[in-house]
């Protein structure tokens, strides 16, 4: 709403025209409906938008770890004599991982995953990463997200992506968990910020009648504003009456799925039922962080690492399973940043590295052997101390593009400027 205010304020209309505007706004204020109440900052934030083709194919989830995900950790190579020896204190010893194949195992927390790996609903994709390594978070992150190394655009690759496709709606791009729009998004159609599906609300309107008659009477307020105002509030009042149908609508609450009681699994909780209700979402971002962990990481059965990772696989399984048949439909992917060193510090921690794995979940998705060129971890393979970085995380993203949304040879190029290379294989069509 602080939005759309703000475009009538600026547009040097007249006098009568202020004076409505000002009528809105104090509503707005009686209400209690600033930018807090439909969501931390603007519900809707503008961006660009092309007249393209309908989108065919799954939502796109995009998972971001930041702060540095220990991919080597998480899926370890327990088989690497050079992995145990680097890692003496914080390692997954053989006996512990729960295995994948013959040379990688995942850490014990991450034992929820295992089920998915068995049937095929996740992969795996390590020693991936930008071109060059970067151990800044924000440069990082930044370039990942933008996905176009050597141009000047300042998009996202996400942004890029449904810029090639007509908008199904409010719920067209939707960011969960914070309100801050991720750069991937960068360009995108407007994009829906939401902290939790149930804070998208009109404050004051806590049943059906109430909401109808506020809607009513908010959209005869803006009945005379100018076009871009009045269509912005008509998105906006729309997603509001969509979500409250989503928060009351018991059947896309599966009571048999139990989410870890955490940010990350409400927020996944939150997505799922977005997904489920088939309301037009084609990209869905969450970030999860606090994955920076340079000192006092824990051990193999307790401490930081281990709580982290049992709450990401706890909330990956649990979404997998509340979206049943509609995880067929559905493909979550993620990143980060960079991974961590392949030697621990001398602080029970792992400083900022290159290589890292990415996990890719959905209905359509190839396991049974962990995928990328694996370097190694001898003195001779590591870059600086680094697991080196031999598959192009875009690689991924070109993957799950083209096998799970259509995207032709010429559209992955659009997406992602300058990339050449072949997908992996680590989804199907």
């Amino acid at each position: 709403m602080t939005m759309v205010n703000q475009q009538v304020l600026n547009s040097g209309c007249c006098e009568e025209s202020r004076r409505a505007e000002f009528s809105r706004r104090q509503v707005l204020a009686a209400m209690g409906m600033g930018a807090a109440a439909v969501g931390l900052g603007p519900l809707l934030s503008p961006g660009i938008s092309f007249a393209a083709t309908p989108w065919t194919g799954d939502t796109i989830v995009l998972l971001s770890l930041r702060g540095g995900f220990d991919g080597l950790n998480a899926v370890a190579p327990v088989s690497d004599a050079n992995y145990q020896a680097l890692r003496p204190g914080i390692k997954v010893p053989v006996g512990s991982a729960v295995q994948l194949d013959s040379r990688f195992g995942l850490h014990p927390a991450l034992g929820d995953l295992k089920p998915l790996w068995d049937s095929g609903k996740i992969g795996f994709v390590h020693a991936a990463g930008l071109a060059e390594p970067n151990r800044s978070h924000f440069d990082a992150m930044e370039e990942i997200e933008r996905a176009a190394p050597g141009s000047s655009l300042r998009t996202g690759w996400l942004g890029r992506t449904l810029g090639m496709h007509t908008s199904s709606g409010a719920f067209n791009a939707v960011q969960v968990g914070w309100s801050e729009v991720p750069r991937s998004l960068a360009g995108a159609p407007p994009v829906l910020a939401m902290s939790r599906l149930q804070d998208v609300n009109l404050s004051g309107a806590d049943d059906s009648a109430k909401r109808t008659s506020w809607s009513r009477a908010l959209t005869a307020l803006h009945s005379t504003a100018p076009s871009d105002l009045r269509n912005a509030a008509s998105t906006t009042l729309g997603a509001l009456n969509t979500a409250a149908r989503l928060q009351d609508d018991d059947s896309l609450n599966d009571s048999s799925v139990t989410y870890p009681d955490t940010d990350t699994g409400r927020a996944l909780k939150d997505i799922a039922r977005i997904i489920k209700a088939d309301i037009g979402a084609r990209v869905i971002t969450l970030d999860v962080g606090n994955w920076d962990m340079h000192v006092d990481l824990g051990r193999i059965d307790g401490g930081w690492m281990y709580d982290s990772f049992r709450d990401l696989g706890g909330s990956l399984a649990a979404f997998a399973a509340d979206l049943g048949d509609v995880l067929n439909r559905t493909t979550l992917v993620t990143l980060s940043e960079f991974g961590r060193r392949a030697q621990e510090n001398e602080s029970n921690g792992v400083d900022h590295g290159w290589g890292n794995v990415m996990m890719v979940l959905g209905g359509h998705v190839q396991s049974g052997s962990v995928l990328g060129d694996w370097p190694g971890l001898g003195d001779a393979d590591l870059a600086d101390g680094d697991l080196r970085a031999t598959t192009d995380y875009r690689a991924v993203l070109a993957d799950v593009l083209s096998h799970r949304t259509g995207a032709s040879v010429s559209d992955i190029q659009a997406v992602f400027p300058g990339f050449t290379g072949a997908t992996l294989g680590v989804t199907t069509s």
